[in-house]
């Protein structure tokens, strides 16, 4: 993609639209785009969020289903409510 074109397709992948992405933001924040190409690019990394969004939720789901919505909170001391023995 040229620096001052902005992607309209679909991207392919969580992975792939989070590299658009991180592209994006680092052309944006470095001042490399005049406004119009700017505000374009703001409303594809809009569109890519949503994407990524949209694919986490769906992963989201299919976890909880293959955990048979038994899943614990985490919590960082390690206590997650889980059936571990004390050691």
């Amino acid at each position: 993609m040229p620096k001052n074109s902005v992607n309209t397709a679909q991207p392919a992948s969580f992975e792939q639209a989070m590299q658009e992405l991180e592209l994006l933001v680092a052309q944006m924040e470095a001042g490399e785009l005049p406004l119009e190409a700017s505000v374009a690019a703001y409303k594809r990394g809009s569109e890519l969020v949503k994407f990524c969004s949209s694919q986490l939720d769906k992963v989201d789901h299919q976890v909880k289903l293959l955990e048979g919505g038994m899943l614990k909170p985490f919590t960082p001391d390690g206590d997650g409510g889980g059936e571990e023995e004390p050691q």
